[in-house]
């Protein structure tokens, strides 16, 4: 089809299934015996993930494949890359070459070599002999020819120039700023295959271990027909609105990145139905395809269930799921409620009509639809109360009493989704298209609720690990599809009982083979990005690019900030999200908390994360490379480019926000009350609001160029309130580094002292300075206090004060094992800041809000008397 053709018409759902699969889960499509074993080699993998997740694992999977998992999962990511991808667009798709068998087994024997020579491998301590190396050799280039088919080039070629550099770094031609002494091919084969440092490394373990279970997950409750679902109750709660295709198809998007991991199927899966109705009401085709890219890119960033990347978090944070989630939840909430009002300016400012004649208030809209999010988080956190009681009641047999409740439930909802019809597609593109009526269709997909109930209480409530609590959610996903059909057809008083049990099994297999073709390229992605975190690990590369970006970013922290949002986006022109959040934060996470530390900010750890995974996500955004754009595009009949700088204008929410927590940890809900949280996400999501209604270019009327400027800087003042209270009463008193036991002493239990310390950096001897944190938890001795940080003060004849080095053990003993505590310039104590007596960074809000309100009175004024068609209030 000619590229003429796409833009005119679109492509045809055919070509967009195949736009998907060539992406997420292969192109190739052969018949015959081979997609048989395609098929069977997919199912046996799903089967593995889930029994190796289940509670009886160490009774069915032999100790060695336990031991030895990260090898198990990627040789079946191997096997299927060369058999399910082709190696290039002029290769066969209805049958498998040789070449492939053979690079499809010999990848998967590699990857297994570990498995199979286990015993020579742990006696060698690790260490690859002359055979051990040519193997992981012809390992690696079977990964990155793997890589390459499943995710592109870039990917490919990264990780080769990383391992490239491990092998030639020292080279003449190398920077000197980067060259170091090089590896041979012993040592670095050792590294990147046989430890766990490289291929087989945290990124791959966290794939077998968690990601795949969740993209299962998402696929069952797709087949199930959850997805088709959640966009008929988004249609139907919105599709009478203004603009209400381009707010369905944002929140429909938000509850299908629960079922997809993935931006470009959301964007096929969800936009097939609502771009052809937004173009319906007036978007064009580029707006239309820019909403439906911005609210399915942001799927990943929504709790519970994220991209894969928030796994890693878990990791490489070192906090659990739990904890991750929540502090995702603020941004990537507002971040929604944002975009809905996004197009709803767009409907107000091109004064677009409504589908069908159904006339209900805005009010009563947003009422039903908090009340239906408070009602299932309410269900969610209740829940334990009952289960509790039955704990307690029967303490042996609860879990049997627990799971016969449930599945007890669950024949109730589908009794009750029995009687009404099944829910079919609609056909966009029809004369006549109405939204559905809530009233009538909700009842049809309430068991769909259960495992993401499941899912949720396992995960927040018992605080499970993410595996165990995506296991069980899967069990009962496994118990849907299985009855969902016979059950209904039994309600309904049918007779193909049997043809019905059938079509649940398959489509049971057919989830189970969509899972493991979607894990694909996520395993391929964790395995190749391990070789560019082993590069940083074993040659020190990485703290050369830090001390390189410090440098370039001449300390200051926001400069830094912009360059790694840069660095992320020109990554992720090439990189899917989960390797392009590995690369960037391996390299620039622990260097933005350094540098924030030498500028007297203590930024959290996970803050930086969160800060890499967006940007990483806002990769599939952004031309001139962004696929999810492209798929949109492919949808609309638009033009690829336009609809990327459309969805990249929509995603300035996504863009800002965080800049923002970063500098206000609180919207990260990092050390906040109940109530503290709720005045946040309150304040929060006035502040994106007013920041839409900015960049917009409308508020109550079409805004004046200083309008928009004033409501973006009320905008700040709402996110950053401390940012203009810091101005008018400093944070802090400065006290003499000499007095600091006494500080200590006199600091309430719950408050903190800072202390700036500078010496000598170990490697270069340059002069370093960092602030630290002393959290005061209790009363007692300064001195005690001081020995409890592991602080032992030395005054010197200068009047400054010096410290002895940390023993192991102590609080910040880790903090100081790069600086050199034995040259002749000592480590110093330069300043001690204790918290002072200022005003509450709240009483901001109110010459914000008195601004705000100016100019609501000014547009006002500006408008009609009597308000034309043309020029609605937002």
């Amino acid at each position: 089809m000619s590229d003429q053709n796409i833009s005119r018409t679109g492509l045809s759902e055919e070509e967009l299934q195949e736009l998907v699969a060539s992406s997420d889960s292969g192109a190739r499509n052969p018949g015959g015996a081979v997609a048989l074993l395609i098929a069977a080699v997919a199912v046996a993998w799903s089967v593995f993930q889930v029994l190796l997740a289940s509670p009886l694992a160490n009774y069915v999977i032999p100790g060695d494949i336990i031991n030895n998992s990260r090898q198990v999962h990627l040789a079946f990511a191997i096997f299927l890359a060369f058999l399910a991808y082709p190696a290039f667009r002029s290769s066969p798709r209805s049958y498998v070459p040789i070449h492939d068998w053979i690079m499809a087994l010999l990848g998967a024997f590699v990857a297994l070599y570990g498995l199979f020579f286990y015993d020579k491998v742990v006696q060698s301590g690790g260490l690859a002999d002359d055979t051990d190396k040519w193997f992981a050799l012809a390992g690696l280039i079977l990964l990155f020819e793997g890589a390459r088919r499943a995710l592109g080039p870039a990917m490919a070629i990264i990780a080769t120039i990383f391992l490239a550099y491990v092998f030639f770094g020292s080279g003449t031609w190398v920077p000197e700023v980067i060259r170091w002494k090089g590896a041979s091919l012993q040592k670095a084969m050792s590294h990147m295959w046989i430890t766990s440092e490289g291929v087989f490394g945290i990124a791959l373990g966290v794939s077998a271990k968690f990601v795949f279970l969740f993209v299962l997950f998402g696929a069952l409750l797709e087949k199930a027909g959850a997805g088709n679902y959640f966009i008929k109750m988004a249609f139907g709660a919105l599709g009478h609105l203004r603009g209400g295709p381009a707010k369905a198809a944002v929140v429909g998007s938000a509850a299908t990145g629960l079922i997809s991991g993935s931006s470009i199927a959301n964007v096929v899966t969800t936009g097939t139905f609502t771009i052809p109705l937004m173009k319906r009401v007036g978007f064009t085709s580029e707006k239309a395809g820019a909403v439906e890219v911005a609210s399915s890119v942001n799927g990943q960033i929504m709790p519970p269930v994220m991209g894969a990347a928030a796994f890693l978090m878990v990791e490489y944070v070192g906090i659990s799921y739990v904890e991750v989630i929540t502090h995702a939840f603020l941004p990537a909430t507002i971040s929604y409620i944002a975009l809905v009002y996004i197009v709803h300016l767009e409907a107000v400012k091109q004064n677009m009509p409504t589908l069908g004649d159904r006339v209900v208030s805005l009010g009563r809209t947003i009422g039903g639809m908090a009340a239906f999010f408070a009602g299932f988080a309410a269900l969610c956190y209740g829940i334990q109360f009952p289960v509790r009681w039955v704990t307690a009641l029967v303490p042996e047999g609860a879990g049997w009493i627990l799971s016969a409740l449930l599945l007890l439930a669950y024949v109730a909802l589908l009794w009750l989704a029995a009687q009404a019809p099944d829910l079919q597609p609609d056909d966009p593109n029809s004369d006549d298209v109405r939204p559905p009526e809530i009233a009538e269709i909700y009842k049809t997909g309430l068991h769909f609720l259960l495992p993401i109930v499941v899912l949720v209480y396992f995960l927040m409530i018992e605080q499970r690990s993410p595996g165990l609590s995506a296991f069980w959610a899967t069990m009962l996903l496994f118990v849907i599809l299985l009855t969902q059909r016979p059950l209904k057809a039994l309600f309904r008083g049918e007779s193909d009982l049997a043809a019905r049990a059938k079509w649940g099994v398959t489509d049971l297999i057919q989830g189970l083979i969509d899972g493991a073709r979607n894990m694909i390229g996520i395993g391929l992605a964790t395995a190749t990005a391990g070789v560019i975190v082993g590069t940083v690990t074993l040659t020190g590369v990485g703290q050369v690019m830090a001390d390189l970006v410090e440098f370039l970013s001449g300390g200051n922290l926001i400069l830094m900030l912009i360059m790694v949002a840069v660095l992320s986006l020109i990554l992720g022109m090439g990189l899917p999200t989960t390797a392009n959040y590995i690369v960037v934060s391996s390299l620039m996470a622990a260097v933005v908390v350094e540098l924030g530390a030498q500028s007297g900010l203590i930024v959290p750890l996970i803050a930086v994360h969160l800060f890499v995974f967006y940007f990483g996500i806002m990769a599939d955004v952004t031309p001139p490379v962004g696929l999810a754009s492209f798929a949109a595009a492919a949808v609309s009949g638009g033009d690829a480019i336009r609809t990327g700088f459309a969805a990249f204008f929509y995603s300035l929410r996504t863009v800002v926000l965080p800049f923002f927590f970063i500098f206000n940890t609180d919207l990260l809900l990092i050390d906040v009350t109940w109530t503290q949280g709720i005045f946040t996400f309150v304040v929060a999501t006035a502040a994106i609001l007013i920041f839409t209604a900015g960049t917009m270019g409308w508020f109550v009327t079409k805004n004046r160029i200083h309008e928009s400027l004033a409501l973006i800087l009320i905008a700040f003042a709402l996110f950053r309130p401390g940012f203009f209270m810091d101005q008018i009463q400093p944070p802090f008193r400065t006290i003499d580094p000499a007095n600091l036991a006494q500080a200590l002493e006199e600091t309430a239990p719950g408050d903190e002292l800072r202390i700036v310390v500078s010496g000598p950096d170990f490697d270069t001897g340059e002069i370093r300075q960092t602030t630290l944190v002393l959290p005061v938890e209790r009363e007692a001795p300064g001195e005690e206090l001081l020995d409890a940080f592991g602080f032992v003060l030395v005054p010197l004849e200068s009047g400054e004060v010096s410290f002895e080095e940390p023993i192991f053990g102590t609080p910040f003993s880790e903090t100081f094992r790069d600086f050199d505590f034995y040259a002749d310039r000592p480590m110093t104590i330069d300043s001690v800041q204790a918290p002072a007596e200022q005003l509450p960074k709240e009483l901001i809000f109110i010459p914000a809000l008195l601004l705000l309100g100016l100019v609501a009175l000014v547009q006002r004024a500006r408008m009609p008397r009597r308000p034309e068609k043309t020029e609605v209030p937002a």
